[in-house]
Protein backbone atom coordinates (compact mmCIF):
# COMPACT_ATOMS: atom_id res chain seq x y z
CA UNK A 1 0.00 0.00 0.00
CA UNK A 2 1.62 3.31 -1.00
CA UNK A 3 2.49 5.67 1.80
CA UNK A 4 1.94 9.39 1.74
CA UNK A 5 4.40 10.19 4.51
CA UNK A 6 7.03 11.45 2.02
CA UNK A 7 4.91 14.17 0.38
CA UNK A 8 3.40 15.07 3.73
CA UNK A 9 6.82 15.45 5.28
CA UNK A 10 7.98 17.58 2.33
CA UNK A 11 4.87 19.69 2.60
CA UNK A 12 5.43 20.05 6.34
CA UNK A 13 9.05 21.00 5.87
CA UNK A 14 8.08 23.60 3.31
CA UNK A 15 5.48 25.02 5.68
CA UNK A 16 8.04 25.08 8.49
CA UNK A 17 10.50 26.97 6.32
CA UNK A 18 7.84 29.49 5.34
CA UNK A 19 6.82 29.87 8.99
CA UNK A 20 10.42 30.43 10.10
CA UNK A 21 10.92 32.94 7.28
CA UNK A 22 7.74 34.80 8.23
CA UNK A 23 8.72 34.81 11.92
CA UNK A 24 12.17 36.18 11.08
CA UNK A 25 10.58 38.95 9.04
CA UNK A 26 8.26 39.92 11.91
CA UNK A 27 10.53 39.45 14.94
CA UNK A 28 11.97 42.52 16.64
CA UNK A 29 15.70 43.14 16.50
CA UNK A 30 15.97 42.57 20.27
CA UNK A 31 14.37 39.14 19.93
CA UNK A 32 16.61 38.33 16.96
CA UNK A 33 19.74 39.27 18.92
CA UNK A 34 18.59 37.18 21.88
CA UNK A 35 18.03 34.20 19.59
CA UNK A 36 21.43 34.60 17.92
CA UNK A 37 23.10 34.71 21.35
CA UNK A 38 21.95 31.16 22.21
CA UNK A 39 24.63 28.57 21.56
CA UNK A 40 28.39 28.11 21.69
CA UNK A 41 29.95 31.56 22.31
CA UNK A 42 32.86 30.68 20.02
CA UNK A 43 30.64 29.91 17.02
CA UNK A 44 31.02 32.27 14.07
CA UNK A 45 27.68 33.56 12.80
CA UNK A 46 28.28 34.20 9.12
CA UNK A 47 26.52 37.08 7.39
CA UNK A 48 24.75 34.54 5.20
CA UNK A 49 23.19 33.01 8.34
CA UNK A 50 22.35 36.37 9.92
CA UNK A 51 20.58 37.61 6.78
CA UNK A 52 18.69 34.40 6.09
CA UNK A 53 14.92 34.83 5.87
CA UNK A 54 14.81 38.55 6.69
CA UNK A 55 13.27 39.65 3.39
CA UNK A 56 13.11 43.44 3.04
CA UNK A 57 14.93 43.79 6.36
CA UNK A 58 18.20 42.32 5.04
CA UNK A 59 19.82 45.71 4.50
CA UNK A 60 18.89 46.71 8.04
CA UNK A 61 20.49 43.63 9.58
CA UNK A 62 23.60 44.01 7.43
CA UNK A 63 23.92 47.65 8.48
CA UNK A 64 23.37 46.66 12.10
CA UNK A 65 26.25 44.16 11.91
CA UNK A 66 28.42 46.69 10.06
CA UNK A 67 27.97 49.17 12.92
CA UNK A 68 29.27 46.76 15.57
CA UNK A 69 33.02 47.47 15.12
CA UNK A 70 32.39 51.18 15.72
CA UNK A 71 31.46 50.32 19.32
CA UNK A 72 34.51 48.15 19.96
CA UNK A 73 37.12 50.18 21.86
CA UNK A 74 39.86 49.76 19.28
CA UNK A 75 41.37 52.49 17.07
CA UNK A 76 40.42 50.74 13.81
CA UNK A 77 36.75 50.22 14.64
CA UNK A 78 35.64 53.01 12.31
CA UNK A 79 38.04 51.82 9.62
CA UNK A 80 36.14 48.50 9.61
CA UNK A 81 32.59 49.85 9.91
CA UNK A 82 33.09 52.70 7.44
CA UNK A 83 33.85 50.68 4.28
CA UNK A 84 31.08 48.18 5.09
CA UNK A 85 28.62 51.05 5.49
CA UNK A 86 29.76 52.54 2.17
CA UNK A 87 29.23 49.16 0.46
CA UNK A 88 25.68 48.94 1.83
CA UNK A 89 24.94 52.54 0.85
CA UNK A 90 26.16 52.05 -2.72
CA UNK A 91 23.88 49.04 -3.16
CA UNK A 92 20.85 51.01 -1.95
CA UNK A 93 21.89 53.91 -4.16
CA UNK A 94 21.92 51.78 -7.34
CA UNK A 95 18.61 50.15 -6.45
CA UNK A 96 19.47 46.60 -5.38
CA UNK A 97 16.51 44.95 -3.67
CA UNK A 98 18.67 42.62 -1.61
CA UNK A 99 22.29 43.04 -0.51
CA UNK A 100 25.09 41.47 -2.53
CA UNK A 101 28.22 40.34 -0.75
CA UNK A 102 31.34 38.61 -2.07
CA UNK A 103 31.55 35.04 -0.87
CA UNK A 104 34.69 35.92 1.09
CA UNK A 105 32.60 38.38 3.13
CA UNK A 106 29.28 36.49 3.29
CA UNK A 107 31.02 33.51 4.90
CA UNK A 108 32.47 35.73 7.61
CA UNK A 109 30.78 37.33 10.57
CA UNK A 110 30.98 38.07 14.27
CA UNK A 111 31.44 35.43 16.93
CA UNK A 112 28.33 34.66 18.94
CA UNK A 113 29.98 36.06 22.07
CA UNK A 114 30.42 39.42 20.32
CA UNK A 115 26.70 39.60 19.60
CA UNK A 116 25.99 38.48 23.17
CA UNK A 117 28.10 41.29 24.63
CA UNK A 118 26.49 43.80 22.27
CA UNK A 119 23.00 42.52 23.08
CA UNK A 120 23.68 42.92 26.81
CA UNK A 121 24.94 46.45 26.25
CA UNK A 122 22.10 47.80 24.11
CA UNK A 123 19.34 45.33 25.07
CA UNK A 124 17.87 47.60 27.80
CA UNK A 125 17.85 50.54 25.36
CA UNK A 126 16.19 48.45 22.67
CA UNK A 127 13.58 47.32 25.18
CA UNK A 128 12.68 50.94 25.88
CA UNK A 129 12.72 51.86 22.20
CA UNK A 130 10.37 49.01 21.26
CA UNK A 131 7.51 51.11 22.59
CA UNK A 132 8.47 53.91 20.21
CA UNK A 133 9.80 52.09 17.14
CA UNK A 134 7.21 50.21 15.11
CA UNK A 135 6.15 49.69 11.49
CA UNK A 136 4.73 52.99 10.21
CA UNK A 137 4.99 55.12 7.08
CA UNK A 138 6.46 52.07 5.35
CA UNK A 139 5.89 53.75 1.97
CA UNK A 140 8.75 56.07 2.89
CA UNK A 141 11.04 53.03 3.09
CA UNK A 142 9.77 51.34 -0.06
CA UNK A 143 9.91 54.32 -2.41
CA UNK A 144 12.77 54.15 -4.91
CA UNK A 145 13.94 57.72 -4.30
CA UNK A 146 13.88 57.18 -0.54
CA UNK A 147 16.11 54.14 -0.85
CA UNK A 148 18.51 56.08 -3.07
CA UNK A 149 18.66 58.97 -0.60
CA UNK A 150 19.26 56.55 2.28
CA UNK A 151 22.05 54.98 0.25
CA UNK A 152 23.63 58.39 -0.41
CA UNK A 153 23.50 59.28 3.27
CA UNK A 154 25.11 55.98 4.24
CA UNK A 155 27.91 56.47 1.71
CA UNK A 156 28.73 59.93 3.09
CA UNK A 157 28.42 58.85 6.72
CA UNK A 158 30.50 55.75 5.98
CA UNK A 159 33.27 57.96 4.59
CA UNK A 160 33.24 60.09 7.73
CA UNK A 161 33.20 57.00 9.94
CA UNK A 162 36.22 55.57 8.11
CA UNK A 163 38.23 58.76 8.57
CA UNK A 164 40.31 59.24 11.75
CA UNK A 165 38.11 61.99 13.22
CA UNK A 166 38.66 61.92 17.00
CA UNK A 167 35.82 60.86 19.30
CA UNK A 168 33.27 60.29 16.55
CA UNK A 169 33.07 56.49 16.33
CA UNK A 170 30.22 56.24 18.83
CA UNK A 171 28.41 59.18 17.26
CA UNK A 172 28.49 57.79 13.73
CA UNK A 173 27.97 54.25 15.04
CA UNK A 174 24.81 55.47 16.78
CA UNK A 175 23.62 57.03 13.52
CA UNK A 176 24.24 53.73 11.72
CA UNK A 177 22.11 51.98 14.34
CA UNK A 178 19.29 54.50 13.81
CA UNK A 179 19.29 53.76 10.07
CA UNK A 180 19.54 50.03 10.76
CA UNK A 181 16.63 50.06 13.23
CA UNK A 182 14.49 52.08 10.81
CA UNK A 183 15.09 49.44 8.11
CA UNK A 184 14.72 46.48 10.47
CA UNK A 185 11.57 47.67 12.21
CA UNK A 186 10.12 49.20 9.00
CA UNK A 187 9.73 52.58 10.71
CA UNK A 188 9.48 55.44 8.23
CA UNK A 189 9.23 58.07 10.98
CA UNK A 190 12.55 56.93 12.48
CA UNK A 191 14.09 56.99 9.00
CA UNK A 192 13.09 60.65 8.56
CA UNK A 193 14.68 61.41 11.94
CA UNK A 194 17.82 59.51 10.89
CA UNK A 195 17.97 61.50 7.63
CA UNK A 196 17.78 64.76 9.58
CA UNK A 197 20.48 63.72 12.05
CA UNK A 198 22.64 62.43 9.20
CA UNK A 199 22.40 65.71 7.29
CA UNK A 200 23.38 67.60 10.46
CA UNK A 201 26.36 65.30 11.09
CA UNK A 202 27.55 65.59 7.49
CA UNK A 203 27.21 69.39 7.62
CA UNK A 204 29.13 69.71 10.88
CA UNK A 205 31.84 67.08 10.48
CA UNK A 206 32.07 66.88 6.72
CA UNK A 207 31.22 70.14 5.00
CA UNK A 208 32.12 72.76 7.61
CA UNK A 209 35.35 71.03 8.61
CA UNK A 210 36.28 70.29 5.01
CA UNK A 211 36.86 66.63 5.88
CA UNK A 212 34.81 65.21 3.02
CA UNK A 213 36.42 67.54 0.49
CA UNK A 214 39.90 66.63 1.73
CA UNK A 215 39.09 62.93 1.52
CA UNK A 216 37.71 63.34 -2.02
CA UNK A 217 40.84 65.20 -3.14
CA UNK A 218 43.08 62.51 -1.62
CA UNK A 219 41.18 59.70 -3.34
CA UNK A 220 41.17 61.50 -6.69
CA UNK A 221 44.92 62.00 -6.30
CA UNK A 222 45.36 58.25 -5.86
CA UNK A 223 43.23 57.53 -8.92
CA UNK A 224 45.01 59.99 -11.18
Amino acid sequence: MPSDTGPSRESGNGADRRRRRRNAQETSIRALLAAYAIGDPDDVLTLRILLSGLGKRMFGMLLFIAALPAFIPIPIGGAISGPLTILIGLQLLVGLRRPWLPRSISERGPRRQTLLRFERKIGPWLERLEHLIRPRLTRVLDHRLSAMFTGLMLVLLGILLALPIPFTNYLFGGLMLAYALALLERDGVLMVIAWTAGIAAIAVFGVLSGTLAAAAVAWLGMLF
